[in-house]
């Protein structure tokens, strides 16, 4: 069990009424609380809890369209994420409740929470806080395309605009990372291209642009970078495939091309699980010939995960603490 679910479970007389749970983990939370209802961005957790609570689970970057007695928000990592869902929240409840992580920095979240009421602390326990709020008038609904971050870029000389949302990687600003990888994208297989772990869509709607003959696929698990990557594809009069996927395994096959700036963050917690289990399974989505091109730290020890599950790996670049990555199928 979660701790921040633990510590819920601490007070089971506060969630007897209807209520909805915002950005919860992916564990039997629900069983506990039997009048609850889960809204999710995480295509992983939603995946996981739609199996066991199919009727009680949505997947979105909006709330759920009803009212509810009770909210409780599990803390994102994003400041701006925390703002946004809160204010979602407190127009549909009217008491809300933040639980997170004291590293994650609920404390300063719970600043943000009393904008909608007196916050107060109803629980320290597992290195986590709870912190309840009633409110005392109705939030207005956020709009959440208002809130998104307009960048404009030139790359390989043509223009190119990027939408991100709040909680999205690189929010507002290309990652250098990213950017290294964007000035090496020449000579790749044409056919069927992923962006893998695509966040705001730029690796993707650059992949459309250099590639017009290609069918390009943009995956990610997160429903806001989603959303971003498909206001990007529209604001460059792009066309793409846009997927939620918990990892390479809810990716095509067949690909002539895998390219990605691989994530390896989950909430405050760093994980590197799904960039490693894409090294070892691209093969089964590459044709014979496809390419895999990723950007990554140069400490991380990706190019051994390459070899051994792929072919050999080639480093096409190297620039402040970044290297490209290239391999082939050869078989």
């Amino acid at each position: 069990m979660d701790p921040r679910s633990e510590v819920i479970l601490r007070h089971p007389e506060a969630f007897t009424m209807p209520l909805l749970i915002a950005g919860l983990a992916s564990d039997d939370l629900l069983s506990h609380l039997p009048h609850a209802q889960a809204w999710c961005w995480n295509a992983a957790d939603y995946a996981e809890l739609e199996q066991r609570y199919a009727s009680r689970v949505s997947f979105s970057t909006q709330a759920p369209e009803q009212h509810f007695a009770v909210g409780v928000l599990f803390l994102p990592k994003s400041k701006e994420l925390t703002e946004y869902l809160l204010q979602a929240l407190a127009a549909k409840v009217e008491q809300l409740y933040l639980v997170g992580e004291k590293r994650a920095g609920v404390e300063r979240a719970a600043k943000q929470l009393a904008a909608y009421g007196k916050a107060y602390k109803l629980d320290s326990a597992r290195h986590c806080q709870l912190w309840r709020c009633d409110i005392k008038a109705k939030a207005a609904p956020p709009d959440l395309l208002a809130l998104a971050k307009h960048i404009e870029l030139t790359v390989n000389e043509q223009p190119l605009v990027v939408k991100t949302l709040p909680g999205v990687f690189s929010h507002g600003r290309l990652d250098q990372g990213t950017a290294l990888l964007l000035a090496h994208l020449e000579h790749l297989p044409q056919g069927k291209m992923l962006d893998f772990g695509c966040g705001a869509g730029v690796i993707g709607a650059v992949l459309a642009k250099t590639y017009p003959d290609s069918e390009v696929t943009l995956l990610d698990v997160d429903a806001f970078a989603l959303a971003s990557a498909q206001l990007t594809l529209a604001a460059n009069q792009l066309s793409a495939h846009v997927i939620a996927g918990s990892g390479i395994g809810d990716a095509p096959i067949g690909l002539s091309a895998i390219v990605s700036n691989p994530p390896f963050h989950q909430g405050v917690h760093t994980s590197y699980a799904a960039t490693e289990q894409m090294l070892k399974q691209a093969e089964k989505h590459l044709q014979k010939n496809g390419q895999l091109r990723i950007v990554a730290n140069s400490f991380l020890k990706y190019p051994p995960i390459i070899e051994q599950h792929l072919s050999a790996c080639t480093t096409l670049a190297q620039e402040r603490g970044f290297s490209i990555y290239n391999a082939e199928k050869a078989r």
